[in-house]
C-alpha cells in the first residue's frame, strides 16, 4: 500500500508549445481593434492653385505675430497691439462692421508654432471664415 509520502507527484511544468501562437493571435487582435487618431492639424480648406482675386484694401485686416508672440492687428496707420485672448473680440467687432472682411495672418519666421495656433483658434472662435495665411517674414 502506498502512503501519501511515497506517492510521486507529477511535474509542475506548463506546456509552452502553443505560446507563440497565442501571442501572435493577441498581437493581431490588438492591431486590428486599435483605432489610430489621425485628426490632427488645422482644418482649413485651401483654394485651388491659381485662383487669385483682387480684393479691396478696406476688406483686409492684417494680423502680425512677432517672434516673441505679440500680436498686432489693423491695416495701414490703424495698427495696434492686442493680447491674444482679446483678439477674438477685436475680430468679432471688425466682422460686425464688415462681413466681407479678410484676415491676413503673417508671422515672423521665428514665431513659436503655439502662438500661431492660438491666433488661428481665436479667429475660428470669432467665426472668421475668410483667412489668408501670408508667407512668414525673415
Amino acid at each position: 500500500m502506498l502512503t501519501a509520502r511515497n506517492r510521486k507527484r507529477p511535474g509542475g511544468e506548463i506546456p509552452t508549445a502553443s505560446l507563440p501562437d497565442i501571442v501572435f493571435m493577441l498581437l493581431v487582435f490588438f492591431l486590428v481593434t486599435t483605432t489610430i487618431d489621425v485628426d490632427k492639424g488645422l482644418g482649413l480648406v485651401l483654394p485651388a492653385e491659381g485662383n487669385e482675386q483682387e480684393v479691396s484694401k478696406k476688406n483686409i485686416t492684417n494680423i502680425f505675430v512677432n517672434a516673441s508672440g505679440k500680436v498686432a492687428i489693423g491695416s495701414g496707420d490703424d495698427l495696434r497691439i492686442v493680447e491674444i485672448r482679446d483678439l477674438r473680440q477685436e475680430v468679432s467687432n471688425r466682422l460686425l462692421a464688415n462681413d466681407k472682411m479678410i484676415f491676413s495672418v503673417r508671422t515672423d519666421s521665428r514665431t513659436k508654432y503655439q502662438a500661431y495656433l492660438d491666433v488661428m483658434d481665436q479667429l475660428k472662435m470669432a467665426n472668421a471664415k475668410r483667412i489668408s495665411i501670408a508667407e512668414p517674414e525673415g
